[in-house]
């Protein structure tokens, strides 16, 4: 991304990002989109506090290195506003990079009677003059806009992938898999998109010389992945992953928490999990492994 350069307080660059145009037309959805690449976003943001933003961050030392605005638009005074603000921003030596959402009218009256809300602009009149008045109001930053997004064939993912496109660095664009045992005792964790249930396999527990062991000790592994259909669990299950992690990817999913479970969490569900996030690391570099309920019992 281009523009919105400037220097931070450390000597750091700092990235300013304003997104604004026509209610209804996913403005929130954008912003969500760059917190998800970890940029901090302000949203409904008067325009004259920007670069009162942008001197806090500085003072964080670099800390907050990306900043995005939602700049909101029901001042009559909005084009003025941020006009000043850009040119403040400007003068601090940074270059805000704007970006503007637009829909058809048709698309952005379908979308305020689907939520019941009036247009902010609407003044007791029908939603089409509200519509009529933001975008008169919003020509000129349309026309100085860095990007330009239609979203009246957009979906809420399409957008999303858009900003990804259009914002993420090589880092960002890395799907980021984490893998979690657990014990269903303790509950499935609500966060999971995909769960593994390993109570098929003969439970270690109930063998006096592997119970105070956990997945994690080498008599506990081996006897696990011994066991008929172990391996054979195994490979489907990875075979699968790789399937849905290629879509995540695909479609600009961020993050996929894969959830590996046994009844209390200490023995198979260890070692499956340790298993799953080895041979899936050869793909997915950077798995993060967490074993939750282990000592727990």
């Amino acid at each position: 991304m281009s523009g919105g350069r400037g220097m931070s307080g450390d000597g750091t660059e700092q990235e300013i990002v304003i997104i604004t145009g026509l209610s209804g037309a996913g403005r929130s959805t954008a912003a969500k989109a760059l917190e998800d690449l970890d940029w901090f976003v302000a949203d409904n943001l008067p325009a004259g506090l920007l670069p009162t933003m942008a001197d806090l961050a500085r003072r964080a030392g670099g800390a907050v290195p990306r900043l995005a605005a939602v700049v909101d638009i029901r001042s009559r005074a909005f084009s003025s506003d941020i006009k000043s603000a850009i040119s403040d921003l400007n003068v601090r030596g940074i270059r805000p990079y704007v970006v503007f959402l637009e829909a058809s009218d048709a698309t952005l009256v379908r979308r305020f009677d689907s939520v019941s809300r009036p247009h902010p602009l609407q003044e007791g009149g029908r939603v089409v003059d509200g519509i009529a008045a933001e975008r008169d109001l919003l020509q000129g930053m349309r026309a100085e806009a860095d990007l330009v997004l239609d979203t009246s064939a957009l979906n809420v993912h399409e957008l999303r992938s858009r900003m990804r496109s259009a914002f993420a660095t090589d880092a960002d664009t890395v799907l980021r898999v984490s893998v979690v045992s657990f014990g269903f005792k303790y509950g499935l964790p609500v966060d999971a998109d995909m769960v593994a249930d390993c109570r098929f396999l003969p439970n270690p527990h109930w063998i006096p010389e592997l119970a105070p062991q956990t997945g994690q000790d080498e008599a506990v592994i081996k006897y696990v992945l011994s066991q008929q259909g172990a391996t054979e669990f195994l490979d489907a299950f990875v075979r699968a992953v790789q399937v849905a992690l290629a879509g995540y990817d695909r479609t600009g999913r961020h993050f996929v928490l894969l959830a590996v479970g046994c009844t209390g969490g200490k023995h198979r569900s260890v070692v499956m999990a340790d298993e799953m996030a080895a041979r899936l690391s050869q793909t997915w570099p950077g798995i993060q492994v967490t074993h939750r309920d282990l000592g727990r019992e």
